[in-house]
């Protein structure tokens, strides 16, 4: 409810608006993520679901599909925890106990690592996607981008050196926070 004498607007059809649109972004960021695809369908749902609610909450967010990517990174997060926890729990009962490596460490370098393969150039981003996460030969990564393979692997070598300032700054910043 708003303030007496104030409309408050409606903002159920511009989510359903961008709702389309983001819908695939949304979907694709988790999916990539997790790499399943009913975990990937649950938590966009679960998104969307946050998006209503917080629409209908006094001073909504700006609806914007970054916004909704990060509501997704949250709710990723949040399943990472559950399914965690739910295994602690698991070992507790069954009086063993849990295992001394923490898969949670691996989950957010994987994060740490995709958000800064996302702040690299769109050329580096995909040499690396097609030979690091793709696993393709340098000869194919070169054919697919149309390049030779020594301008093939001169690039490989700029967006690893690229990849690695950027982790390295990144690292920093979030030490600093």
């Amino acid at each position: 409810m708003g303030r007496p004498g104030r409309l408050e607007p409606d903002l159920g059809p511009a989510l359903l608006d961008l709702y389309d649109v983001a819908l695939p972004e949304v979907y694709g960021y988790l999916l990539s993520r997790c790499g399943r695809r009913a975990l990937a369908e649950d938590l966009t749902a679960e998104t969307f679901l946050a998006a209503v609610e917080a629409v209908r909450r006094p001073n909504p967010p700006e609806l914007t599909t970054a916004w909704l990517i990060g509501v997704a990174r949250r709710k990723l997060v949040d399943h990472w925890r559950r399914v965690a926890r739910e295994e602690r729990g698991l070992h507790a009962i069954e009086g063993e106990l849990p295992p001394t490596d923490d898969p949670w460490d691996e989950r957010l370098e994987a994060l740490v690592a995709r958000e800064v393969l996302e702040d690299l150039g769109p050329h580096h981003q995909a040499a690396l996607t097609l030979r690091y996460l793709d696993g393709l030969p340098v000869p194919q990564v070169a054919e697919l981008l149309g390049r030779t393979v020594h301008a093939t692997e001169a690039l490989l070598v700029r967006a690893r050196a690229a990849f690695r300032q950027t982790y390295t700054d990144h690292v920093k910043e979030g030490r600093d926070d």
